[in-house]
């Protein structure tokens, strides 16, 4: 199965356009299958008081607020034309995270995109996952911050917002929706859930990579990983773990001002990360357990059969003082060794001959 790499810009270009297109260029050279970005109103996505995470309050300024903070780094409409344009150009995805109602309507139905990526913050936004169901986009989902419980509410506001174009759901139309859904195998058409670790960077021992499987068992949909950690290595885990999906905040320098920067890859490892994902891909094989094309020629060399040890004359029994076990591997083979023991030997054999009978 094929992994999408999403590199995702997120707010890396700072509010600058030509930033931003350097971004796309960047992940289309690195051979990603999308970049993202975030789509947001600051004035619909924050309150004039809400502040700021720790790691935004390290890498920006602590006494400007969140709000201040997201109209520096808002992209215009005219810049998403533009942005969608070059990704057409550059025949690379453009996708988009919205974070408010008028941004989803924006890149639904302004721009036409049919799959939308919705961070983990979220997930528990009711209204925001039934607009977006009903535009009948396809959704990848991130999951950071929740429990199970609070991922199966969200695949049933979706669930509802998929069958039903009109209409408020209740708490038991929603359970019904979703049981429906699942039983149409609608949300497997229409879902990919991300597992994340929500921190900037997040540690290691806190990224619990076998809570793929749990995704995947509980929910029966495809399941990917949206990684924080620095570097690629867990990245790379996860793919080899059967993510469809990764997604990974990239940047053209780590050094730039704004509060991701440091928490992203840069350019030149973006591409070791395809390069890695691509590489993994290739070795998941098909599962039979075979001697390979590239095995074969090594079954000769590799493996041994019986060989006298010493001179045998015909006639002679074979005991452990004259047979022994060398290559090259393509005499009888020395699982036989004990079925030979006592045998006596049909002809005469030199030291190192391969036992032929």
């Amino acid at each position: 199965m094929s992994c999408s790499i999403i590199a995702e810009a997120g707010v890396n270009h700072n509010g600058d356009l030509q930033l931003a297109l350097q971004l796309v260029e960047a992940a289309a050279r690195a051979g990603a299958d999308a970049v993202k970005f975030q789509t947001f109103n600051p004035e619909a996505l924050v309150s004039r008081d809400a502040g700021k995470a720790d790691y935004q309050k390290r890498h920006t300024d602590a006494s400007e607020s969140q709000l201040d903070m997201l109209r520096r780094l808002q992209l215009s409409e005219s810049d998403h034309q533009i942005l969608i344009d070059t990704c057409q150009q550059q025949g690379i995805e453009f996708l988009s995270s919205p974070f408010d109602l008028e941004s989803a309507r924006l890149l639904t139905d302004n721009f036409g995109l049919q799959r939308i990526k919705l961070g983990s913050g979220e997930l528990t936004n009711g209204p925001l996952l039934l607009a977006l169901a009903r535009s009948s986009a396809r959704l990848i989902l991130s999951t950071g911050m929740s429990t199970l419980d609070e991922v199966e509410q969200a695949l049933s506001v979706l669930s509802w917002g998929y069958l039903h174009s009109t209409g408020h759901p209740s708490g038991s139309d929603l359970q019904q929706a979703y049981t429906l859904a699942r039983e149409q195998k609608l949300l497997e058409q229409k879902i990919t859930l991300l597992h994340c670790t929500t921190e900037y960077p997040a540690p290691f021992d806190e990224i619990n990579l076998c809570a793929m499987d749990t995704l995947r068992e509980t929910f029966g949909l495809p399941v990917g990983y949206s990684d924080h950690t620095p570097g690629i290595a867990i990245s790379l885990a996860a793919a080899a773990r059967g993510a469809c999906v990764i997604e990974k905040h990239f940047t053209l320098d780590r050094a730039l001002p704004g509060p991701d920067h440091q928490a992203s890859i840069e350019p030149d490892e973006l591409q070791n990360l395809v390069t890695g994902v691509r590489q993994i891909e290739m070795a998941q094989g098909d599962g039979i357990k075979q001697p390979t094309a590239a095995e074969q020629k090594n079954l000769r060399i590799a493996r041994k059969s019986l060989v006298a040890s010493r001179p045998i004359v015909r006639g002679e029994p074979y005991r452990p003082d004259n047979l022994t076990v060398k290559r090259p591997g393509d005499g009888v083979s020395p699982m036989r060794y004990w079925e030979f023991l006592g045998r006596q030997a049909s002809r005469d054999y030199q030291e190192d001959e391969l036992i032929e009978e």
